[in-house]
């Protein structure tokens, strides 16, 4: 194992430079690819070597009520943030920024919407369970055995600002390797600000791969619970963004290479849905 001291990562989202300070220590570990092919959830899909797809999920109804449900839990937040709302009828999402107008008023509404639960939506979620368990050939549940409860999280990221997960695979914790990664946009999202992947990573061997520790990395004075991925053995990380409409869902697997999703547009806040479903 060879070790690096705190760094710039740098990378390229859809052939353009992003680069960010990471603090924290690198290492690289002398072993194979983790992905295992057999029995993976995505092992019949047609899209296996790519990691990732785009499906249809939500009628113009069901994503109405899921935009309004969002729309709620991001207000409590900012409410237990401090943050006075006079109009709350009329508050848009992607003006998010006129509210958590500093870095210490989001972490706390991150607070709130990085650990919530199926009840906290208006959703169906039989219905989505059906769907993704069709998408990929196998059943699946939203609970997550390990942690004993669904686990969805809303990912706000403000204009031109470091509200990013570093580049990751959620398969490095425990809780996270069976399953199917689900990511909706929902607000201000498009060519700028969708979520970043790095196609056919989950082939990558580890041997490959320089990274921090879970919990090992922080960005902007926050610290993750993902490892940052800072390269591969072929150099900086080569990312493209799917850019799903909405009412539809990006689908993945959590040993793809996903993160960095740097906020480009300069007066919308972008938001985004992330559910996870695990194999039964």
């Amino acid at each position: 194992m060879s070790l690096i001291n705190s760094q710039t990562c740098q990378l390229e989202i859809d052939n353009k430079p992003f680069s960010f300070a990471v603090d924290g220590v690198f290492f690289t570990e002398d072993s194979g690819i983790l992905f295992e092919a057999k029995d993976n959830i995505i092992e019949h899909t047609d899209w296996f070597e790519q990691g990732y797809s785009i499906i249809d999920t939500f009628s113009n109804e069901a994503f109405e009520k899921l935009n309004l449900s969002i729309k709620k839990q991001v207000i409590i937040g900012l409410q237990k943030a401090g943050v006075h709302i006079n109009d709350i009828d009329n508050f848009d999402l992607d003006k998010y920024h006129l509210y958590a107008t500093d870095d210490n008023i989001h972490l706390k509404v991150i607070d709130h919407t990085r650990n919530l639960s199926n009840n906290d939506f208006d959703l169906d979620f039989d219905n989505l369970e059906q769907q993704f368990s069709e998408a990929v050939g196998k059943q699946l549940s939203s609970e997550i055995s390990e942690l004993g409860k669904s686990h969805i999280q809303i990912r706000i990221n403000r204009p031109n600002s470091l509200d990013i997960n570093p580049p990751h695979r959620d398969s490095y914790l425990s809780y996270y390797k069976d399953i199917l990664n689900i990511w909706i946009p929902i607000s201000g999202c498009n060519k700028n600000s969708s979520l970043p992947v790095v196609p056919k990573s989950h082939l990558i061997a580890e041997k490959d791969i320089t990274r921090t520790k879970a919990k090992g990395a922080t960005i902007n004075g926050n610290t993750y619970y993902v490892p940052c991925i800072s390269k591969t053995s072929e150099g900086e990380l080569k990312m493209i963004r799917p850019n799903p409409n909405y009412g539809q869902s990006l689908i993945f697997t959590p040993f793809l290479i996903h993160g960095a999703a740097f906020n480009g547009n300069k007066n919308s806040t972008r938001i985004a849905l992330e559910l996870r479903f695990e194999k039964k």
